[in-house]
């Protein structure tokens, strides 16, 4: 099903989930927040609305009638590059952290606050368009994180190793900047899920192995033995300060 009526100058949300009550709520506060919103209850009609209709980024659940979140995930990576939020229940540590592997760019669990979502939905829409190059950069750029061959620039949610732009999620910017933030200074994995996903994140300590081993493959030649980001053994990991 989708709105009669879109307003072109608005971003478009597909918001799939099959619990109609989620999806009333999540179009009730998109749609108070300036957004043009798409839905769908089944993983099919997912598939035909996001590739027809292209929206500007796609709330997913991973448990769907017909085809699920993970593979209607896939399927859309396919032939559409937008930001793609897994919506996920608790149980579903390891179906999150597969989503993540298959192309989505971050997820938030249910129970989950409409304020976090509506910042989450904020960021990624933010970067999506400052990746596409539709959001004019600034002409004298200063907010910038430079650690030996690593440079963040915080504007432009953009990271180059030795000059060459890394393409990473925007989870994965957040723990790479809060890292970077403090060279030479091991942070634990709660702390990393405390400050980067949030209080209610709180205990899923495989989600910052897996989203750190996924920064390493993007930044590191070689990443069995890693020059940037390193990892203390039984305590947490590092930005190398040199």
């Amino acid at each position: 099903m989708e709105n009669e009526v879109m307003d072109k100058d608005k971003k478009t949300i597909l918001i799939v989930d099959d619990e109609q009550h989620i999806v009333d709520i999540l179009v009730y506060n998109l749609e108070k927040e300036g957004y043009n919103t798409l839905q769908a209850n089944d993983g099919i009609t997912a598939v035909d609305i996001a590739l027809n209709q292209k929206p500007d980024l796609i709330l997913l659940d991973i448990m769907l009638p017909k085809m699920d979140g993970l593979a209607v995930c896939k399927k859309i990576r396919h032939t559409l590059n937008v930001p793609i939020l897994m919506l996920t229940a608790k149980d579903e540590e390891i179906d999150k952290i597969l989503g993540l592997e298959l192309g989505a760019d971050d997820y938030v669990t249910k129970p989950f606050s409409v304020r976090e979502l509506m910042a989450r939905i904020k960021a990624n829409l933010r970067k999506a368009e400052i990746s596409s190059g539709t959001v004019e950069e600034k002409i004298e750029n200063t907010n910038k994180i430079v650690v030996g061959d690593l440079s963040l620039d915080l504007d432009k949610f953009e990271v180059r190793v030795k000059g060459e732009v890394v393409d990473l999620t925007l989870r994965e910017f957040e723990v790479l900047k809060y890292l970077a933030n403090q060279p030479g200074q091991v942070i634990t994995r709660e702390v990393l899920l405390e400050k980067v996903w949030g209080y209610e994140y709180y205990g899923d300590i495989r989600t910052v192995d897996v989203t750190v081993r996924r920064i390493r493959e993007k930044i590191e030649k070689d990443t069995s033995a890693p020059k940037i980001l390193i990892t203390k053994r039984g305590v947490g990991y590092y930005i190398a300060s040199k």
